[in-house]
């Protein structure tokens, strides 16, 4: 499937016998490419062991709410701000009243409350169960206060009755856990997004490059992706793999990269340049191994192509979006880039060491001409999808600004 990849999915178990289905839905969710944490609450230990859903995760399952071992014993914090999103299946009725209450008397209950991710719940429970009024009651609640409501299915249940109360099936909750990422944001729009490092050749074994992962860049592609858009990814060298739904054109060097941008931005609707493109080459590539001979060698070195100012050059040009490495002056120098190269937004990040480049955290200073916008650290992928929805928005607005330009008398 692979929707999922990437993605930090906190999977709750509480007490019910559709708990044994648990360890089904974490082998499902890590298939689709999630990385999965569970969470048990009391009740779901007498129904599934901690060590079936340790083997079936690859990490150790959280109980306790007050944990020693976690930093500043606040293990509930700490996974709140893991996970992308959190599923309790089985979410048994008991579970759906304490969070309609806003309780927070165990580990799961206070990671529901602590994260600023989205929630869902699979209920499951008798079919009188879940057609009593109080439990209607606090389905509503849930409902009103935006908890994903997954489910349920009908049908024979383990007490012998039948009707509504069955958890939906894992393969089920998987699709609808994807869903959760699909915002729509983008939908009919094409953007174009660079990746990566270049690669400036000096001989056919050494070259000019820098430390990029390409890790942002192609985050900002699967989460534009996720948004709707079809998504042209052009990637300098990387390890990474291509991502799933994107078309992904690899590059080498800038020069190379500033050719395939301009040979698919004109059906573009936005352009993202999140790649760390060389600003210099060497002005001659030698055809043979240079030899270690001299004490001393110069590099006489050439301007690379300006892909960002190109395209915001281009008449029209694409909403566009440009990155800026910084190590110090970080909002005074994303200014001048844009002013400079008359772009739409300017998105500032600090590098050196532990910082950026390499890392699966970062934070990001979107820098507008008449707005500032902090997007603090947080996971890559994270920060990704808060970086489009801001595009999404932005760009929405410049849009329907100029349509309104053009109806006016």
């Amino acid at each position: 499937m692979g929707t999922l990849t990437n993605k930090r999915i906190l999977l709750g178990v509480t007490g019910g016998i559709a708990a044994y289905k648990s360890a089904d839905t974490v082998r499902r969710l890590r298939e689709a490419g999630a990385e999965v944490r569970v969470v048990m609450t009391a009740g779901a230990a007498e129904f599934i062991t901690a060590l079936t859903l340790q083997a079936v995760s690859g990490h150790p399952v959280h109980q306790q709410l007050l944990d020693t071992g976690a930093e500043a014993g606040m293990g509930h914090i700490e996974l709140a701000r893991w996970a992308d999103a959190v599923l309790v299946a089985p979410a048994s009725a008991n579970f759906m009243a304490r969070l309609a209450q806003g309780r927070a008397d165990d580990l799961l209950s206070a990671v529901c409350l602590a994260t600023e991710s989205p929630v869902a719940v699979a209920p499951a429970m008798n079919q009188q169960m879940w057609s009593n009024a109080a439990t209607q009651a606090n389905l509503a609640t849930l409902k009103k206060n935006s908890i994903g409501i997954f489910g349920p299915a009908e049908g024979s249940q383990a007490c012998g009755e039948v009707g509504p109360g069955r958890m939906l099936e894992p393969t089920e909750l998987v699709a609808l856990v994807s869903d959760l990422f699909a915002s729509g944001e983008l939908d009919g729009l094409t953007v174009v997004v660079t990746a990566g490092p270049t690669w400036e050749a000096v001989d056919p074994v050494r070259g000019l490059t820098n430390r990029s992962s390409g890790k942002m860049g192609y985050a900002v592609a699967e989460a534009a992706v996720e948004a709707g858009a079809r998504v042209i990814l052009i990637s300098g060298p990387t390890s990474l793999p291509d991502p799933e739904r994107a078309h992904t054109i690899r590059v080498e060097s800038a020069q190379e990269m500033h050719d395939a941008v301009h040979a698919h931005i004109a059906d573009a609707d936005i352009f993202i340049g999140v790649a760390a493109v060389a600003d210099y080459r060497p002005t001659q590539i030698a055809k043979d191994k240079i030899k270690k001979t001299q004490e001393k060698m110069t590099l006489d070195l050439e301007r690379t192509p300006d892909i960002l100012a190109s395209v915001a050059a281009l008449k029209p040009a694409p909403f566009t979006v440009g990155f800026a490495a910084e190590t110090e002056n970080l909002e005074q120098h994303a200014r001048q880039k844009l002013a400079t190269k008359n772009l739409d937004i300017v998105a500032a990040n600090r590098v050196g060491a532990d910082l950026g480049f390499g890392t699966d955290e970062n934070s990001l200073l979107l820098v507008e001409p008449a707005a500032v916008t902090e997007l603090p650290m947080q996971p890559k992928a994270r920060l990704a999808r808060a970086l489009i929805a801001h595009v999404a928005a932005r760009y929405r607005a410049k849009h329907s600004a100029k349509v309104h330009t053009l109806r006016r008398p």
